[in-house]
């Protein structure tokens, strides 16, 4: 079964969520880089749902916000819109697919414990689900061809660094 979920086959439907989970990405990052974003109004709401008698935002998340979050906006406000919009380019042609399924999954989290709901459940899960098939999320993708090559370039030379060093070790005088 294993096999048959992380083959070739299954491999399309795979690619086919990671490029509808990209375009989602793609399009709300390049909606806040061309439409001047700025979280500071997100912040505060978010703050805001921290208290009460129901709060909807922890209060270790809320000491996150005012902490560092709001202090920081300026350089949220633009973590933010190119993270996403990197995100989705990454997810669309299957380039640094891992790395960006991370971060798609990271910013959703963040966004769900802001207390927002929205799309970020459903796409939290399928960023879940893709990083658990592995390397058939990207078989039709950038990294099918990309990520071997440099396993082969970096792999083989931390290898080589590791049996020189072994080899050194042996030699060396006592």
């Amino acid at each position: 079964m294993n096999n048959f979920l992380k083959g070739p086959k299954m491999a399309i439907i795979w690619t086919v969520l990671r490029i509808w989970l990209g375009t989602q990405w793609l399009t709300a990052g390049f909606h806040k880089v061309t439409g001047g974003f700025d979280a500071s109004g997100f912040l505060q709401g978010a703050l805001a749902n921290a208290a009460g008698e129901n709060p909807t935002v922890q209060s270790w998340y809320a000491a996150f916000l005012e902490g560092f979050a709001l202090p920081n906006v300026g350089i949220i406000n633009i973590l933010i819109p190119w993270g996403e919009l990197l995100v989705g380019l990454g997810l669309i042609v299957g380039a640094a697919t891992i790395p960006a399924l991370i971060a798609g999954a990271f910013m959703n989290l963040n966004f769900l414990l802001a207390g927002t709901l929205s799309t970020n459940p459903g796409l939290y899960t399928i960023a879940i689900i893709l990083l658990f098939t592995g390397t058939a999320s990207y078989y039709y993708g950038v990294d099918r061809f990309v990520a071997p090559y440099l396993k082969n370039r970096f792999g083989k030379k931390a290898y080589n660094d590791s049996q020189t060093e072994e080899a050194e070790a042996v030699n060396a005088p006592a």
